[in-house]
């Protein structure tokens, strides 16, 4: 039996751009897939940073440092996520960002790096990088590319966020993973099916016929004579 493949998009917000520099998270929000499917099972903080936001900040996420002021700190929360998150694989977009900060509120609390508590890490602004070169891969930018409806985006929020990216994330790996689909639609969704052992058929061997075989050698030679004589085959023979 196969396991049902469990996924968390991952998105946070924060009170500037420097982990390193003394910023901490204000915001976390988990979207969880099964099987490449929404569960709504997500999971939602709004944490006290325990300092201001930077005003650059401000205007991205609109989080006001009064609204913050009684939420918990993330060591009061910090077993609830870490439980929420243990052995998926955690998809998150530009991971580096995300996962820098989610390493030092760990640090600050005694705790082992992000990596050791999660199956994997995806980085979907990677995936975009490497599917559309040369193009802008933010998230509205891969909201519109792939039609993914962003119009009740106006500031960015950790859960909405990650919301989006799960749509995008689907859409981004729709072709690679259609076979998985498929078998978890046909398995009423489960996840698992029953292995079929291949090795009691017989599959029938069609060898190419001379027309084939002839026009076969022509296009090989016709590629031998644009490289030159160079092609690898015919130093190999």
């Amino acid at each position: 039996m196969i396991a049902a493949m469990r996924q968390i998009v991952l998105d946070t917000e924060t009170t500037g751009l420097s982990a390193e520099g003394g910023d901490r998270i204000i915001e976390i929000g988990c979207v969880e897939l099964l099987n490449r499917k929404l569960t709504g099972n997500n999971l939602h903080f709004y944490l006290n940073p325990e300092r201001d936001s930077h005003e650059d900040a401000l205007r991205v996420h609109g989080i006001s440092n009064e609204f913050l002021r009684d939420k918990p700190k993330f060591a009061e929360v910090a077993e609830e996520i870490l439980a929420y998150l243990q052995g998926a694989e955690i998809i998150i977009h530009n991971a580096a960002f995300d996962v820098s900060f989610l390493n030092k509120e760990l640090e600050l609390i005694g705790k082992p790096v992000f990596r050791e508590f999660v199956a994997e890490i995806t980085d979907t602004l990677a995936m975009a990088k490497e599917m559309f070169p040369g193009k802008r891969n933010s998230l509205d930018a891969l909201c519109d590319r792939l039609e993914v409806d962003n119009s009740g985006r106006t500031l960015h929020g950790a859960l909405l966020d990650a919301e989006l990216l799960a749509d995008v994330y689907i859409n981004l790996t729709r072709g690679q993973d259609a076979l998985l689909i498929d078998v978890a639609d046909a398995d009423g969704g489960s996840g698992s099916f029953e292995r079929i052992d291949l090795s009691r058929f017989e599959l029938p061997v069609l060898a190419a016929s001379e027309p084939e075989l002839a026009a076969h050698e022509d296009l090989l030679a016709q590629l031998d004579k644009a490289s030159g004589g160079k092609t690898v085959w015919r130093s190999l023979a």
